[in-house]
């Protein structure tokens, strides 16, 4: 190499140096055009995201939202769902405390609700513990159980109807033959007897899936806590009190607020079996509703009811899941 290339090549030596000492983003700025496609990439993903939330935001406001606005608005009106109407105000709310059938209604709902939300949690559970372990026939056993949630209890009521009929019932049938009744005993037309025969059908019905729902809970249990506690001596109760019971806190709290919103939502299983009778007697609150709207066509008055009655389910179930919600999470 002649001394007149040398002299030409040197000088890029060193740039080229500094350039691998410096490297691609070390001391070099971005490229040109980096931070437009990023730009670009971060407006593409916001875009794809507000396409993919759009439909769900659309069917909320449609079937939620929407309708949630009009009852409001109709519970604030005299509308007598056939003929003209006009805004009242808040006088279909001012005058609630003066229907003593929805006052019982209430109370009797309440009652009702006491009654079967326990019921159906301690079948619930005593079931579950049948089943969650996998042995031969617990699948079986599990579909047994859970089969009348499946059937549904409309269905269920309808042949509740016939068996509690007085002389050739199932109830009073085999209830006489044990010296528990008489073959008259008119089931459904006892204010007393038809809440017993209605609380007993929705605590077969609606244990199945409390019973589903704990196995689940219970099975998400590692075994290994119950090894330990096995070696220490913890007898069957202990662990149950101990181990499952405040494991299951969110399980449980699940299953509870689903049965207390169903039971404060009654209507199939009394007005098949007992039409809200005798009288009034054995009326919720979802039959009075109906009642009023689509009987006595008071639809304002109705709406009003079922705006305090969406309100008062609210604030049990978020009461509900404050007081058994699980603390060791934060």
């Amino acid at each position: 190499m002649s001394e007149s290339q040398m002299t030409h090549v040197s000088p890029r030596r060193p740039v080229l140096a500094r350039q691998r000492a410096t490297g691609p983003g070390r001391g070099a700025g971005p490229r040109p055009g980096t931070r437009h496609r990023r730009g670009g990439l971060a407006a593409k993903r916001r875009r794809a995201g507000i396409a993919l939330v759009t439909p769900a935001f659309a069917f909320i406001a449609v079937f939620v939202l929407f309708p949630l606005v009009f009852a409001i608005y109709v519970s604030l009106t005299n509308w007598p769902l056939v003929g003209p109407y006009h805004l009242i105000g808040v006088t279909n709310y001012v005058q609630l405390p003066s229907d003593p059938t929805f006052l019982h209604s209430i109370l009797f709902t309440v009652e009702y609700t006491a009654i079967v939300t326990p019921a159906i949690f301690i079948l619930g559970y005593a079931l579950a513990m049948f089943v969650r372990k996998r042995r031969p026939g617990s699948t079986l056993f599990r579909t047994i159980f859970f089969a009348p949630f499946i059937i549904g209890l409309a269905t269920e009521s309808y042949i509740a109807v016939l068996d509690l009929q007085p002389h050739f019932g199932i109830a009073d049938v085999v209830l006489s033959r044990l010296g528990l009744a008489s073959l008259n005993t008119a089931w459904l037309v006892n204010t007393g007897l038809a809440l017993t025969a209605t609380c007993v059908l929705v605590t077969w019905f609606a244990s199945g899936l409390t019973m589903l729902l704990l196995v689940g809970g219970m099975q998400g249990i590692p075994a290994e806590v119950y090894d330990a506690a096995a070696v220490d001596g913890v007898s069957w109760w202990q662990r149950e009190w101990h181990i499952t019971l405040p494991l299951l806190r969110p399980t449980i709290a699940l299953s509870l607020i689903i049965s207390v919103i169903g039971s404060f939502l009654a209507f199939n299983q009394f007005y098949i079996l007992t039409q809200g009778g005798p009288g009034t007697s054995t009326d919720t609150i979802v039959m009075w509703i109906y009642q009023v709207a689509f009987v006595q066509l008071h639809l304002g008055k109705a709406t009003a009811m079922a705006i305090v009655l969406v309100a008062a389910v609210g604030l049990i179930s978020f009461l509900q899941f404050i007081l058994l919600r699980d603390r060791t999470r934060t």
